[in-house]
């Protein structure tokens, strides 16, 4: 029988106390020692999931866990990878683990800090550097045969993150890469299967990073690559057959990936004993409410939409300030959502769209987070309904997610759909939230999407959205003086959401738009566009 390993992280926060026990209900099924696993070892850096994210992309199985917090070590892991951080290793309260016990087992591969730590625990020297060592550098490969360099060009750019330098390796410490201003940007221990890398492979800017990681995921440690889409579902319908029974099962749909993609494994698994309940809170896009309805139920989902606008738009009456309307909008979907439960007789689970960042960034290396998002569907839910948690996707990122959606079918229209707010529209309005607000931001964002569908520019914008902004300008329409209101338009490219740029819309589709927007929407008579990035500001308004 294959086994599941759980990290207890004993912090004295009630929320760690819950997560554990989401953690074994949710988990306790999964087969997932069954694949071939990298161990991510973190010690901070910003690119850890990155480093994840590459892996994954090479069909290879890889779990994260904090330098303080390492699982039950046993066969399914293959090689271990330490992560960058921003401590020095010359620290008195620097993160420390025993590399030489890991290195007696497993494959190692070292990145920025991880190599300045093995390095320097083996009597090397780490010192500052000079000049901080930061963007793109020219590798120059002195020793062609090491293995992470097979098939890697003998000078290719890879990106330096970091302000310490490894001066002097130890005695079988064999340098095998450098670049003009560091003497030692990569080492091979002799002897051993172990590799330091002062850069950063899994960035994009380090053009054949990916080769580097391929090199030592699959000649190295050997791997397989059997980490696939199609695997993961037949995994999981299986363990969620085992884990649920004939248990009904109930699942908030938001109309977004994550908890489409959970109710398809779901459906696939229980049918019927699935219940989806999608509550329209009289925030989201123009007729989106019947529109994945209607999907949903052309996929044979049993699911039940329930209207709620009024309920919304009576409790947001008056309120301004974006933290107490996300916090109305929480309470009352939760409200709304418990009383149409409760006509569902005999449930015992409730499913949530929980993915593999939620997971990590619950417990990061200076412990759990402050705050849990306030955008999280239903937050607070298990408490109050007394209900088992399952979370399919929990092991997923969100572009993994996105690749099992296309392995089940799902039509492209829901699975490629922008990133939306949980609050939906109501902090895409600035101020008190009426439904005549809403109904022109619905009118204004309607002719912005469109556009960029129709104009094939949708697909090559992350996230796009329009705010109404409670300021009115004055304008000029026929013969007549107009004092109407402004409205902006927003549009960005990001992978993740940690960082976005301002997309460079064409000027000729922007006037479009705006003129588009001016004609046919009443009430509205000057458009602009954001031209900011995250950060300094966010994506969204509010």
């Amino acid at each position: 029988m294959c086994k599941v390993y759980l990290m207890v992280y004993d912090v004295g926060h009630s929320f760690e106390n819950h997560f554990t026990e989401r953690f074994l209900v949710s988990c306790k099924w999964l087969n997932l020692t069954m694949h071939q696993a990298i161990l991510i070892i973190d010690f901070g850096s910003q690119y850890t999931q990155l480093i994840a994210r590459r892996v994954r992309e090479l069909n290879v199985y890889c779990e994260i866990h904090p330098y303080n917090h390492l699982p039950v070590m046993d066969n399914r892991f293959k090689g271990v990878i330490l992560s960058g951080g921003p401590a020095s290793v010359r620290d008195k309260d620097a993160p420390q683990i025993d590399t030489g016990s890991l290195r007696a087992i497993y494959p190692v591969l070292g990145i920025c800090y991880g190599a300045q730590l093995m390095a320097h625990q083996s009597g090397g020297s780490v010192t500052p550097s000079k000049i901080r060592e930061y963007g793109r550098a020219m590798l120059s490969v002195t020793e062609s045969n090491c293995s992470i360099f097979k098939n890697v060009s003998a000078s290719s750019q890879v990106w330096m993150s970091h302000g310490d330098t490894i001066t002097d390796v130890p005695q079988q410490f064999k340098i095998v890469a450098g670049t003009d201003s560091v003497r030692v940007a990569a080492y091979q221990i002799e002897g051993e299967r172990t590799f330091g890398v002062q850069y950063h492979p899994e960035v994009v800017h380090s053009t054949e990073g990916t080769s580097m990681l391929s090199n030592f995921i699959f000649d190295v440690c050997g791997c397989t690559g059997d980490w696939t889409p199609s695997s993961f579902i037949d995994e999981t319908i299986n363990g969620l057959k085992q884990q649920l029974g004939n248990d009904k099962v109930i699942l908030g749909l938001s109309g977004g990936v994550d908890s489409g993609v959970a109710a398809m494994l779901l459906h696939r698994a229980i049918g019927p004993n699935l219940h989806c309940i999608f509550i329209d809170n009289g925030l989201l896009r123009k007729n989106e409410f019947h529109q994945v309805l209607d999907a949903y139920r052309h996929m044979g989902l049993n699911i039940r939409g329930i209207d709620s606008s009024s309920k919304f738009y009576s409790e947001l009456a008056g309120k301004t300030d974006p933290e107490q309307k996300r916090k109305t909008i929480g309470r009352v979907f939760i409200e709304e959502f418990e009383r149409c439960a409760a006509e569902i007789q005999d449930v015992k689970w409730l499913a949530q769209g929980t993915i593999y960042p939620d997971v990590i960034e619950s417990v990061s290396v200076k412990g759990p987070s402050a705050t849990i998002k306030s955008h999280h569907n239903v937050g607070g839910l298990p408490e109050k309904m007394s209900l088992k948690v399952v979370e399919p996707l929990r092991s997923l990122f969100k572009d993994e997610v996105r690749r099992v959606g296309n392995a089940l079918g799902m039509h492209p229209d829901l699975l490629n759909r922008h990133p939306f707010p949980g609050p939906g529209l109501a902090i895409r309005i600035l101020g008190d939230i009426t439904p005549e607000k809403v109904s022109i931001i619905q009118e204004v964002d309607e002719i912005f999407i469109n556009g960029l569908r129709e104009n094939g520019l949708y697909d090559s914008v992350w996230q796009a959205g329009s705010i109404l902004l409670p300021v009115k300008s004055v304008g000029v329409m026929g013969d007549e003086r107009t004092y109407e209101d402004v409205v902006a338009l927003r549009a960005v490219s990001s992978t993740d959401g940690m960082t976005a740029d301002w997309c460079h819309l064409p000027y000729e589709f922007l006037g479009q738009i705006s003129n588009e927007i001016i004609n046919k929407v009443k009430g509205v008579n000057r458009v602009v566009y954001d031209i900011s990035s995250k950060p300094p500001a966010t994506i969204e308004w509010e």
